[in-house]
């Protein structure tokens, strides 16, 4: 019998909330336009790759102390809905999840956080508006079809065309207004004051500012409380909104606290009105205005200045910036730069340097064609790159193999420079890659240009992964067969350990029985665990270090048979950030059974209150070692298990 939709949400949600530490880990459940976004008490309990095996979702990663799923346009508003009930945190607003995820991060991260969350809420129209510009430059373009356009030769499409176009600019010259709304309610004040700032910021009364600029008008100058000031309007002010939606907000709760109850009704909204107005013109709008001017002109000046060059660095980096999350300022330079030029040159550098790391991933993927978990990982973090999500391929496959992310801001620079050449550029944006394709400047050839760039980004990103990937590969062959002859003249052994020792002195217990749901209900995979009596871990066969921690508590190894496995020294001891913890070796080294990996100074580490239990798991089971009495007893290190 085929399970219903609902069925098969509530199986998800099952999975990610065991994978994600249970229900008592969750503190809040939220979504975004492609994601849901879970913050945990603890992520050492948190099984990202778990998470990523999970029916639906395209991929996974963590920032600050949100875990992000994601699972795609409409996908997930249906996932949410299941999983909101399902962990009883269907009543909380996008406000409490945002407090509770904000509370461990640092001032930096909640400022750039609050702007992706600005425009996140407004994203919608703004696509909606660059995808009906987009057609009807589409619609309009000469050269599509010979000499003429689409209207050119289908007459009857002149007024569509037309309708078209008025439709699709209404939500650029009113950009301040529905900023400013949606940055007071981010911030916690009443939307509906954001609109009456936002409305003011655009009123008739004011000179445009763009005729303003141009010297076309006279611009009225008043004295306010013995200050100067020009009445010019806001047009295209979206530095200016993001500020003033802050400022707005931040009144709005004070007169909320001050004024007294009597009269809050009438006073409260009429001063943070009045207040916010007067700061608009005297300091947030000045301070804006430079502002937005610096941050637009810089970009133009790189490109003007350093031409290529200042292209290929820009689009070389962009997919850093994205790991840093640096990238949600770019919102706001974008919105500036449609507004004060009409096209946005930065669209076209995000666009290629999504689409060379998909390349990478397909670098990455060709040489390990058979591995079906390979397939299974690289062909969703592929797709999503063609429809400008990059999450899943760096976070899934590039960034944890190092080199196909290298490989990728390589090829995405080189595909900048293409844009720079080809003049390149969007009458939009936050849309990349295939779905980007309807908001490209028609000018120049563009579209024939935007498909040759995701072109040279694509196969270069591939072409770059193979060849860096045979480098990698060979050098790992040298170094391993050099490992091996060294082992084989100083030991006189011509095999490898087929079993596995006893990595610490203590008592030998069953994985279910370690305090801690992660390892007891094997979420991370099969194993067993030792109670240590001395602070001594070695390893348990003939390995190679795959990973170690920084804070020096686990450390991942892998067999010379392919079998990986984690060692993991206490239970929640990460949170004591590598104190009364020393390490041996480093990634990369070959062990023999029975070499110290790590020391730690058990009292101590009790003291801090941490179970000192040291569970070992299998991260492939399907390849474990056979362990052959896993009865409770007392073992000592190199005993064979």
């Amino acid at each position: 019998m085929t399970a219903t939709k609902e069925e098969k949400y509530l199986q998800i949600s099952k999975e990610i909330a065991d994978y994600v530490g249970g229900e008592n880990n969750i503190l809040g459940v939220a979504h975004c336009a492609t994601r849901l976004r879970i913050v945990v008490e603890d992520q050492a309990k948190v099984d990202m790759k778990k998470i990523e095996t999970v029916a639906l979702v395209k991929g996974a990663f963590v920032t600050g102390d949100q875990i992000q799923i994601i699972f795609g346009a409409g996908l997930v508003n249906e996932v949410y809905e299941v999983f909101a009930k399902y962990t009883h945190k269907e009543n909380m607003t996008l406000q409490d999840v945002k407090s509770q995820a904000t509370q461990k991060q640092n001032p930096i991260q909640r400022v750039i956080k609050s702007l992706s969350d600005v425009f996140i809420e407004i994203m919608p129209a703004i696509l909606a508006a660059a995808l009906l510009m987009g057609l009807s430059g589409l619609l309009g373009q000469q050269g599509l079809f010979g000499k003429k356009s689409i209207v050119e030769m289908v007459p009857m499409l002149a007024g569509l065309n037309r309708f078209i176009s008025i439709v699709s600019s209404s939500v650029f010259s009113i950009l301040p207004l529905i900023v400013v709304w949606s940055s007071t309610k981010r911030y916690g004040g009443r939307a509906i004051l954001g609109l009456v700032i936002g409305a003011l910021m655009l009123s008739n009364n004011l000179a445009d500012a763009y005729q303003a600029a141009q010297g076309a008008v006279k611009v009225e100058t008043i004295s306010l409380l013995g200050l100067k000031i020009q009445l010019v309007g806001f047009q295209g002010g979206i530095i200016i909104a993001l500020m003033m939606g802050f400022v707005v907000a931040k009144l709005d709760k004070f007169f909320e606290r001050k004024v007294p109850n009597a009269v809050k009704l009438l006073l409260s909204p009429m001063f943070t009105v009045f207040v916010s107005a007067f700061l608009l013109f005297t300091v947030v709008g000045p301070v804006g205005r430079l502002l937005a001017s610096g941050l637009t002109t810089g970009l133009v000046w790189m490109t003007q200045n350093l031409g290529f060059v200042g292209y290929a660095i820009f689009g070389g980096v962009q997919q850093i910036i994205v790991i840093t999350g640096l990238h949600h300022l770019f919102g706001a330079i974008e919105g500036q730069l449609l507004v004060d030029t009409g096209r946005d040159f930065i669209n076209p550098i995000a666009s290629v340097a999504v689409c060379a790391q998909g390349g990478a991933v397909l670098g990455y993927l060709i040489p390990k064609w058979k591995d079906v978990k390979s397939r299974e990982l690289c062909i969703p973090a592929f797709t999503s790159t063609l429809f400008g999500i990059s999450e899943p391929a760096i976070f899934g496959v590039n960034l944890r193999n190092k080199y196909p992310f290298v490989a990728g801001c390589l090829a995405s620079a080189v595909a900048s420079v293409f844009v720079y050449f080809s003049g390149l550029t969007a009458l939009g944006y936050g849309t990349t890659v295939l779905p980007g394709f309807a908001i490209v400047a028609p000018e120049n050839n563009g579209y024939i240009n935007y498909l040759i760039a995701h072109l040279i980004a694509l196969v270069g990103g591939m072409l770059i992964t193979l060849f860096i990937g045979k480098v990698v590969t060979k050098k790992n062959t040298e170094v391993n067969s050099t490992t091996v002859e060294s082992k084989e003249e100083t030991n006189n052994e011509n095999k490898i350990e087929s079993g596995i020792k006893a990595y610490a002195t203590g008592e030998l217990i069953s994985i279910e029985d370690v305090k801690d749901p992660t390892f007891s209900k094997k979420i991370m995979g099969e194993g067993f665990a030792i109670i240590p009596t001395e602070g001594k871990v070695c390893a348990p066969c003939d390995a190679k270090v795959e990973t170690i921690f920084f804070t020096k508590h686990a450390i991942g190894l892998k067999a010379v048979d392919g079998t990986e496995m984690l060692i993991h020294i206490g239970i929640d001891t990460v949170n004591l950030n590598g104190k009364y913890f020393k390490s041996y070796v480093k990634e990369g080294d070959y062990v023999k059974a029975g070499d110290t990996l790590i020391t730690f100074e058990m009292d101590k580490v009790k003291n801090e209150g941490y179970d000192t239990v040291i569970p070992l798991v299998f991260t492939n089971p399907e390849k474990k070692f056979d362990i052959k009495n896993t009865k409770r007893r007392s073992v000592s290190l190199g005993e064979e298990l």
